[in-house]
């Protein structure tokens, strides 16, 4: 084993000072969590009905789009615990909001010109229980 030899006064006393004020060391994370916030919006639909998360996402996309976030992901579960099923009268696909949504966005024509592309989320972000959407760079 190699015994290190001992710091000189002058390196303390230069790692001392570099301590008291390290303006320049990098911090990745910092800063690649500014850039995360930039780049996605999470929000969570889980309860909404149908109308109301029309209406939340509208709200939601507009605040992306002023504020230069170029995804969003919208948690809207699987549709399994929906009780659409019991009324003859709803859609059994359309009456969940994994699939209603994307198709809202779809057909407002003032929310389609923002969009490049709607997706199911990869597993990570939540799989077939989200929706990927990126927006247009303004």
């Amino acid at each position: 084993m190699i015994k290190k030899r001992d710091l000189s006064q002058e390196d303390k006393k230069t790692w001392e000072d570099y301590i008291k004020d390290p303006s320049d060391i990098y911090d990745k994370d910092k800063i690649n969590q500014k850039e995360n916030r930039k780049k996605r919006f999470k929000f969570d639909l889980h309860g909404f009905s149908l109308e109301d998360a029309n209406k939340k996402v509208k709200e939601i996309l507009f605040f992306c789009i002023d504020n230069k976030i170029k995804e969003l992901l919208l948690i809207t579960g699987k549709g399994i615990h929906s009780t659409n099923i019991k009324d003859t009268y709803i859609s059994k696909e359309f009456g969940k909001l994994k699939f209603s949504v994307p198709e809202f966005i779809r057909t407002d024509l003032e929310l389609n010109k923002f969009v490049v592309s709607i997706n199911e989320a990869k597993v990570k972000d939540g799989g077939e229980g989200a929706i990927l959407i990126k927006l247009k760079s303004l």
